[in-house]
């Protein structure tokens, strides 16, 4: 072992993290380094889990204690000894909670600068106090406008939305924004408590009623005597009545739920503040200007217009040296975001709003500007999200970090990426207990030599598409006009009984099109039976989610446990072999199989409980045991595994073969939901719809089904893809990957840039058809694909 300050090399021994087999590894320090596999081999676990874990440990370890309990750090990896390790900065692919409040101005922190330039060098109305630069902030007290609070827009609605059918008395539901079940009885009952006739059409009743039931504020309590039904008790209560317009704007402003939320939108409109018109900003804000702009409209300009204006005031005679100054920073801090093709967005651009590819390509501009030198960049698949036009311009960041005398590391599928890096580190062969190896360490031409390697076939035997027969319509699927987002009255047609790829850079529009399709068919069906969308959001977001519960595969467990001779003998029913209720699990943990132990200044740890040592349930319910297993052995089986231990099970094994068939053989039943990957999350989705027999036809919408996959997974999903067309479904993905692109039956091609560049159908039609198109920046990466061939850097 190496431990010299000098050594060129990162030397990992001993690493166990997760389904890592004790991996001895040497990874060279100021290169680009590129982790393969295939999903769940182990190369996260070699990346982040061990060398980022360690790095970030061994940060904190400077830290004063006190201040280490305020910082979330992950736990210490399980591994012999790391040497040669610089310090390490993580950039991950997850999102946060979708926020409107957070903006391509607040990721980048461009805002900050903006703010700051019309605090100093702002142009003020006479006499007016100079402000500071949290007045020019949207959120937070001294800035946003009272009105709106900040957000520009004000939510409200009308007779019209609240009751469309007049015709309808209150009881037979003429308010249609009210919720259903007991709580719209209720409200119904109150108001007929309080004096309204709630069995007269709504239209006879009288004006002042009516804009009383729906608009005040008031919330008079009252004395409700149900009416009385055979064999039930009702005794009188208080209660509270609210109006229809006050119930749908708290459910839109304070539920957590988006089906709820989007409900309560359907009885919304939507306009620009009349107070702020928009600029979301106090009007002594908005009332300074810089080169003749306000704040806000500097804001909403795209990032190469707000750069040259920028520019140009910064060289005109009355410009102060502040301003230069200023103007200086904000112009060298815009240029790295649109070196990565990111000018067409704006600083008040919301984040739910930008694509994966996006955002990840922003919090990269962030670092390149950062002007860090000496770190570890641990990058989870850069490459994500992004069409093969846009990685060519990742190719050139990432070349840039390593250039500045920083070490890169990525977690990577992208074909190209793997091709440009200095240094392949290659996990598998498998995945899971079949996984967890080093297979190869060094450049990456020689993984060519590697026969165990899963990822050699794909990165130099690549063969040209084999020729096949189109499928033909079943009928077509008509939307628009689409306007939303960068979209402009979009008309689009997607055809049914085929496999249909949306296409384009990042920003052009793909995923609002399929919105617009998806929201047009909802609750409509209309020619495609049913309509499922299969998304990349977790299945669960806590621990006590996991595989078996999502998959309802653990319900056929409990009841195989509660049949069990043992079960019967003592009364347990299949509510026992649960751990998220009383009774069977462990109550030290609560079912959780750890405990939070408090160490005072240090950050709190887990550890496994002492009592249950992790097995989640209490010693009674471990006795029990199905064909020698207890249930705690059976959640630690994996797919695989537990394939052939409920073979003979009709319930468990259709669920199991579908995970098997997506490629999830290597998951645990009992992994929990906030151990898995978006992908992951996806194909879980997927199976439990496939576990589900569909006699009807069915449209599937998927976006970007491939997003954390290897190619050999991708293969995988592709068969099921296709095998659900051939049943006689509809596929529709939204996807960045040519080589699936290049077995579609029908492409719909966006573009030809993003942005206010994009946003209209550039090519469509069988992939051999838009692979010739002109104008379409997707057309020759598909050719290749086709043809077999590799990418211009290659």
């Amino acid at each position: 072992m190496h431990d010299s300050p000098h050594d060129p090399y990162v030397r990992v021994r001993g690493a166990r993290e997760h389904n890592l087999a004790g991996v001895d590894v040497d990874i060279p320090r100021d290169a680009l380094v590129a982790f393969t596999g295939v999903s769940g081999s182990g190369k996260s676990s070699l990346a982040f889990g061990t060398v980022y874990a360690e790095a970030q440990r061994r940060y904190f370890e400077s830290v004063a204690p006190y201040a280490r309990r305020l910082i979330h750090q992950v736990g210490a990896p399980s591994v012999g000894e790391i040497t040669g390790l610089p310090p390490a900065v993580s950039l991950e692919q997850r999102r946060s909670s979708p926020n409107a409040r957070s903006s391509v101005g607040t990721v980048t922190t461009l805002s900050n600068s903006l703010r700051m330039l019309f605090s100093r060098a702002g142009r003020y109305p006479e006499g007016a106090e100079r402000l500071d630069s949290d007045a020019f902030s949207p959120n937070t007290a001294a800035g946003a406008c009272p009105s709106c609070h900040g957000l520009g827009r004000i939510h409200e609605t009308s007779e019209e939305l609240l009751v469309p059918d007049p015709d309808l008395s209150i009881r037979q539901g003429a308010v249609a924004a009210w919720p259903g079940a007991w709580q719209g009885k209720n409200l119904r009952d109150v108001l007929d408590a309080l004096g309204y006739d709630v069995d007269r059409p709504w239209r006879e009743l009288d004006a002042k009623d009516r804009e009383w039931i729906l608009f005040t504020d008031e919330q008079p309590v009252v004395t409700v005597h149900p009416v009385r039904e055979a064999g039930r008790i009702q005794r009188p209560y208080q209660g509270t009545y609210t109006s229809a317009r006050r119930l749908v704007l708290r459910t839109f402003s304070d539920s957590k739920s988006p089906a709820l939320r989007a409900k309560a939108e359907r009885f919304l409109t939507s306009a620009p503040c009349p107070v702020c018109g928009g600029g979301r900003l106090r009007p002594e804000a908005l009332a300074v200007t810089f080169a003749g702009r306000t704040v806000a409209e500097l804001a909403a300009l795209p990032l190469t217009a707000l750069a040259g204006l920028l520019s140009t005031a910064a060289a005109g005679a009355d410009a102060t040296e502040t301003a230069r100054v200023l103007t200086g920073d904000l112009v060298a801090r815009i240029g790295t975001v649109t070196e990565l093709g990111l000018g067409y967005l704006s600083l008040d651009r919301a984040t739910p709003t930008l694509s994966n590819g996006e955002l990840q390509r922003l919090r990269l501009a962030t670092q390149l500007r950062s002007g860090l030198f000496g770190v570890v960049y641990v990058l989870d698949e850069p490459s994500a999200g992004l069409h093969p036009a846009d990685t060519e311009a990742l190719l050139v960041v990432l070349d840039r970090l390593k250039a500045a005398g920083n070490s890169v590391f990525v977690v990577e599928h992208h074909l190209d990426v793997v091709r440009h890096a200095d240094w392949l580190v290659d996990v598998g062969p498998g995945a899971g207990v079949h996984g967890g190896r080093v297979l190869h360490s060094g450049a990456p031409r020689e993984l060519a030599g590697v026969e165990e390697s899963v990822t050699r076939r794909f990165l130099f035997d690549r063969e040209p598409v084999p020729a096949r027969t189109v499928r033909e319509p079943a009928g077509w699927l008509r939307t628009g006009p689409v306007t939303r987002h960068n979209l402009r009255e979009v008309d689009a047609a997607f055809p049914l009984g085929m496999f249909t790829a949306v296409t384009g850079v990042s920003g052009s529009g793909k995923s609002t099109l399929v919105d617009g399709l998806v929201d047009a068919l909802t609750g409509q069906g209309e020619g495609a039976g049913r309509l499922v969308t299969v998304d990349q959001r977790p299945i669960g977001r806590t621990p006590r989610s996991n595989l078996a519960t999502y998959t309802g595969l653990f319900d056929v467990v409990r009841k195989l446990f509660a049949e069990t001779e043992e079960a019967r003998a003592h009364g347990y029913k299949a509510g026992r072999f649960s751990f998220n209720v009383p009774g069977g699990r462990c109550e030290t943990c609560q079912g959780e199989g750890f405990v939070s132990v408090e160490l005072l200044f240090l950050p709190s740890t887990y550890a496994p409980c002492p009592d249950c040592h992790g097995a989640r349930y209490n010693p009674e319910t471990l006795r029990v045991r199905l064909r020698g297993l207890t249930v705690a052995e059976v959640l630690d089986l994996t797919v695989e595994s537990a394939a052939g231990f409920l073979a003979d099970v009709p319930a468990a094994a259709r669920s199991l073969r579908t995970l098997l068939d997506v490629g999830l053989g290597y998951l645990r039943l009992g992994q929990p939901a906030t151990e898995l990957s978006g992908g992951e999350a996806q194909r879980i989705k997927l199976a439990s719809e496939l576990q589900r027999p569909h006699r009807s036809p069915t449209l599937y919408v998927l976006d970007e089904p491939t997003t954390g996959l290897h190619p050999a997974d991708v293969e995988v999903l592709m068969r099921q893809l296709h095998g659900l067309v051939d049943a006689g479904h509809s596929v529709v993905v939204v996807e960045h990957d040519m080589d699936v692109v290049a077995t579609a039956d029908w492409v719909i091609d966006l573009g030809p840039d993003g942005g206010d560049r994009g946003g209209r159908i550039v090519a469509e039609g069988p992939p051999e058809r838009v692979a010739g198109a002109a104008d379409s920046r997707t057309a020759p990466y598909l050719a290749r694909a086709l043809s077999g061939g590799a990418s211009p850097r290659s």
